[in-house]
C-alpha cells in the first residue's frame, strides 16, 4: 500500500490536483442544477454499466434532452447509431427511470443517511447497481462512495492490495470500498477525489 499512497501523494502535488478540484466543483454544480440535469446524469450512469465511460460521455452530449423526451424505440435507435453496446436494454431502463425524473432532486435530499440513499437507488432504479449508484451520487456532489469498476480493481490488484475478484458481489463491493476508504483517509482525500486520482493512474485521464 505504501507505493500506492506515494503515487497518490505525487499526484496531489502535481497539476493533476487542479484538474481533480475542477471536476469536483463541476459535480457539485450538477447536484445544484435542475431536476432535468440531475436526471440526465442518472441516464449517463445507466449507460456506463458494462460499457466505456468516455464513450458514454460522448453519447450523453449528443442525446442531451432526448433522455427526457425520446420514445423507447427512438432512444434505442439513437443509442444504436451512437455505438452503445446495449441500446435496447439501456433505452428501456432510461424510459422506466423517467417516473423519478421530477422527484429525483427532492428524493436525494430526503435521506439523512447517504448509505440509505444509495440503497434506495439500487432498489428503485432499474439498471442501477452499487457501482452505478455510487457513480451517480459522486457526479452530483456526494463524496462518501467508491466507484469500483475494473480500472479501480486493476490498480488495487497491481499494488497487491486485493486479489482480483471473479464476481463483484455486494459483499465484495462493500469490502473493497472499506479498503478504499482506508486509503482515502491515509491520503487525506475523500472517496470522490481518490477515485479520480486512481482513474488517472490507470488511464491517464480525468473523466467523470
Amino acid at each position: 500500500m505504501k507505493r500506492l499512497l506515494q503515487s497518490i501523494k505525487n499526484l496531489k502535488n502535481s497539476k493533476i490536483k487542479n484538474l481533480v478540484d475542477t471536476r469536483l466543483r463541476e459535480f457539485k454544480e450538477i447536484g445544484n442544477g435542475s431536476s432535468n440535469e440531475i436526471f440526465e446524469e442518472l441516464c449517463f450512469c445507466i449507460l456506463t454499466a458494462n460499457f466505456n465511460a468516455e464513450r458514454s460521455m460522448k453519447i450523453q452530449r449528443q442525446i442531451g434532452d432526448g433522455f427526457l423526451s425520446f420514445s423507447k424505440p427512438d432512444l434505442a435507435k439513437k443509442l444504436r447509431e451512437l455505438g452503445h453496446r446495449f441500446p435496447n436494454t439501456r433505452a428501456k431502463y432510461i424510459v422506466d427511470a423517467r417516473k423519478h425524473k421530477n422527484s429525483l432532486k427532492d428524493i436525494v435530499k430526503t435521506f439523512n443517511d447517504d448509505n440509505e440513499l444509495r440503497e434506495w437507488l439500487v432498489k428503485n432504479v432499474r439498471g442501477i447497481g452499487y457501482k452505478e449508484a455510487s457513480h451517480f451520487l459522486r457526479n452530483i456532489g456526494y463524496t462518501s462512495f467508491a466507484i469500483i469498476d475494473f480500472h479501480i480493481v486493476d490498480v488495487l490488484t497491481k499494488h497487491n492490495i486485493i486479489k482480483k475478484p471473479k464476481v463483484l458481489t455486494k459483499r465484495k463491493y462493500l469490502e473493497i470500498e472499506d479498503l478504499l476508504r482506508e486509503i482515502a483517509g491515509k491520503s487525506n482525500v475523500n472517496l470522490a477525489e481518490l477515485d479520480l486520482y486512481l482513474w488517472y493512474m490507470e488511464t491517464g485521464k480525468i473523466l467523470k
